[in-house]
Order: structure tokens, then C-alpha cells, then sequence
């Protein structure tokens, strides 16, 4: 049986509220009730996060929650507001950064296949590409390698600077000449500094251990295997395959109309954020890693060594832990660029998966409300006599940082 709320909202922006819940060998859980020790997921939650997330400036927003056999979904707002064009969970995104994990993964499994090993230098793969003989490939995907991130100035003023690369075709290599313009931001193996030149190292190391583009790797080891119908890498393509949503970039100037960021090459990201998806693959995504399907258990322990990365995060390779408010910790990577903030994230053992995205970006407040999605599928509906404490607010970091806010902590 499948059952279904559908509200019209009355907003300009909005056309469409949609709940769904889809049980398959499982019954919806009861409200209250827990599977396997994790609190029931509290959907009314989840939904009205996305509503806050509509009036903090987002034209549309969606989450979908795996909780084993049942799927609840959520959409609010449209996907054009040209067309208004009600948003949906069948539509696609950019998935920012949540490309690193993809990318970790093909590092990981060619670690297996003896044709990489994590300690050993990036010198070893890629001669003369950094000045430090000393960054290991481990320092690289856990950002310990003190690599400055060129996007700190690309994107220093956020639609300018947008809209100078926006059609641009970036080699790896310009990337990297980039960050190495700028001193170090640690030794190799200090403290953990967020930086997208680490993942773009990771692009430059899959294709030279395999001959083939990052986009064969992915498609190959991943996307096929997992049966992610969704899930593309077009670089240096610039349209979104199929049915999308479309995404808004937030000027730096309050009250400057959205500049619609869809159409790009993404080519300053490339491994470090330029796969396209949708909710429901980056729900099989992470449940298969977490699960243990793409990669041994002793190279998913591997990206399981945690660094601290924040007051509420550590890292490890590729791999972000949250630790969320009532005491649960969950397992994935969140996204940013232009146009979209997206969130995929799963519980340990890859039983429950939440995949999320608002079609805005550079604005903080609209990102911390979306992390609010966590704790309603995760965290569970709080009671009266113990409501888990605030989300600490936070600042995105996987592009250059909102220069208009002033956020006290790191994400």
C-alpha cells in the first residue's frame, strides 16, 4: 500500500508540499517506537524543517529517509521558479562535495587491489606535483596536508567570482598551481584544514593509477554496480541530465535577487564536487558503503580513522561523523556549490540513510537549517522532558565560506 499527503501552499515560491510513505516488506513505524535501538524517525520533523528552510530563502527543498524496508519522502517549493514547476524527489541536483566520498571510495578500492597504499607519498603516483614529499595519500583524503583551498579566492566575491568560472574548463594541474601560489596551512599530518585541492590531488591519483577518466571509475566501481540511475559526471558538460532541479545562488548584497546557477561546467570542482545525483541514490549510496558493499571491511575501517574536524564532526577519509544533539552519530558528507546545499548521511551500519538538498546556497542560515534534517531522521521526535540541545550554528566549507555571516563554527 502506498499512501500519500498532498498540501498546496499559498506562497509564491511554493507549489507543491508532498509526504509520502512507502513501506515495503516492513510496516511504518509507529511514532515513539524504535527499530534495532535507533529512535523512530520523526517525519512531521523532517517535513517541517524543509518548510523553515522554503521561508529562510530556499525556492525548493527535499529530503528522503530510508529506515530499512520503508521510505519516507519529502518536497516543498518548485524546482524553476521561472515555471513554477512544483519540485520532487525524482528530480536531480548537484551534489557538491558529497562527490569526495565517491572519490575516496575509488582510492579505497584500488588501496585493496595493491595498486595504491595510504601512507605512501603522493610523490610515489604523481612526481613533482607537490613541493612537500612528505603528503601522503592518507594527509590528502583526510585534509591534513596543509594544501591551501584555491576556492577560498575564486569565490572571495560569491556571484563574480561564480560567474567567471562558470563556463571555464579547468585542467587538474591549473587547480593545483593554484593552492601552491599560497603558503601551507599545516605541516603534512597536522591539524585537519578543510580544502578541495586535496580531493582534486584524489582526481589526478585515480586517473594516473588507472589509466582512465574519474568518470569510467566512478561509473564502473560505483554507479553501474549500485544500479545509481540518477547519478552522472558530466564534466565538462554543463546541463543536468533529465529532470532537475533547478539551483539559486545568494548573492553577497541582502535583498539582490537569486542568480540562477544551474548550468555550469563545475569544472573548478571536478572530483571535489561535480557528480550530479538524486536523493534516492545517495540513500543506496551511503547505505552500500556503510553496509559494506563497495568496499572490504578492513578499507571501510580505513575511512572510519576519525580526526577532529569541529565541535560536533570529525573526518576521516573522505568521511564525515556527525555527532548529533541526543548522543547518535551518523555517517556521510554534506555538499555545497552553487545553487544547492545537499546532505547525505547514514547510521553506522547503513540500515538508515537521509539524503537532502535546498536549492540555495550562500546563505548559512538556510545551510543550518537544513542540518536540522539529521536530527528529525536520526535523532527522533523530542520529547517534553528532554528536547536534544540546538544544532550549533556552523559554516559550510566545502566552496569558499559566506563572507556576509559571521559564524562561530566549522563544518
Amino acid at each position: 500500500m502506498v499512501s500519500a499527503a498532498v498540501v498546496r501552499g499559498t506562497a509564491v515560491t511554493a507549489a507543491l508540499v508532498s509526504l509520502l510513505t512507502v513501506p515495503a516488506q516492513a510496516a511504518p513505524l509507529k511514532p515513539g517506537t524504535t527499530r534495532a535501538g535507533a529512535p523512530a524517525p520523526d517525519v512531521t520533523g523532517l517535513w517541517n524543517v524543509l518548510r523553515t528552510a522554503q521561508r529562510n530563502g530556499a525556492p525548493g527543498a527535499m529530503a528522503r529517509l530510508q529506515d530499512r524496508d520503508t521510505v519516507h519522502w519529502a518536497a516543498v517549493g518548485v524546482a524553476d521558479r521561472k515555471t513554477g514547476r512544483a519540485l520532487s524527489n525524482s528530480d536531480r541536483f548537484r551534489i557538491g562535495s558529497i562527490t569526495k566520498v565517491f572519490s575516496a571510495v575509488v582510492l579505497l578500492q584500488l588501496a585493496e587491489e595493491k595498486k595504491l597504499t595510504l601512507d605512501a607519498p603522493v610523490d610515489r603516483y604523481l612526481p613533482g606535483l607537490l613541493p612537500d614529499k612528505r603528503i601522503t595519500v592518507r594527509h590528502v583524503l583526510s585534509h591534513r596536508s596543509g594544501l591551501y583551498d584555491y576556492t577560498n579566492d575564486m569565490f572571495a566575491r560569491t556571484v563574480p567570482g561564480f560567474e567567471a568560472v562558470r563556463k571555464k574548463v579547468f585542467t587538474y594541474r591549473q587547480l593545483v598551481n593554484r593552492s601552491l601560489a599560497k603558503p601551507r596551512t599545516t605541516k603534512p599530518g597536522g591539524a585537519y584544514s578543510y580544502s578541495n585541492t586535496n580531493f582534486v590531488v584524489a582526481g589526478m591519483l585515480i586517473e594516473k593509477l588507472t589509466g582512465r577518466p574519474v568518470a569510467t571509475e566512478y561509473r564502473d566501481r560505483i554507479i553501474e554496480p549500485l544500479m545509481l540511475t540518477d547519478t552522472f559526471y558530466v564534466h565538462p558538460g554543463t546541463k543536468i541530465p533529465g529532470r532537475y532541479a533547478r539551483g539559486y545562488l545568494t548573492p553577497d548584497t541582502a535583498g539582490a535577487a537569486l542568480v540562477d546557477a544551474t548550468e555550469q561546467t563545475a569544472s573548478w570542482a571536478q572530483s571535489a564536487g561535480a557528480v550530479i545525483s538524486s536523493t534516492r541514490d545517495l540513500n543506496t549510496f551511503l547505505s552500500a558503503l556503510l553496509g559494506g558493499r563497495l568496499t572490504s571491511k578492513a578499507q571501510l575501517a580505513q575511512m572510519q580513522r576519525w580526526v577532529p574536524a569541529g565541535t560536533t564532526t570529525a573526518y576521516g577519509l573522505g568521511l564525515r561523523r556527525r555527532d548529533l544533539p541526543c548522543g547518535v552519530s551518523v555517517y556521510g558528507h554534506t555538499g555545497a556549490v552553487q545553487g544547492y546545499y545537499s546532505y547525505a548521511f547514514a547510521s553506522k551500519d547503513g540500515k538508515r540513510s537521509l539524503a537532502a538538498v535546498a536549492t540555495a546556497s550562500n546563505n548559512g542560515t538556510l545551510h543550518n537549517t537544513m542540518l536540522r534534517t539529521l536530527e528529525s531522521a536520526f535523532c527522533g521526535k523530542p520529547t517534553k522532558k528532554a528536547r536534544p540541545a540546538a544544532t550549533p550554528v556552523e559554516r559550510h566549507e566545502e566552496i569558499a565560506p559566506d563572507h556576509t555571516l559571521n559564524l562561530d563554527d566549522e563544518d
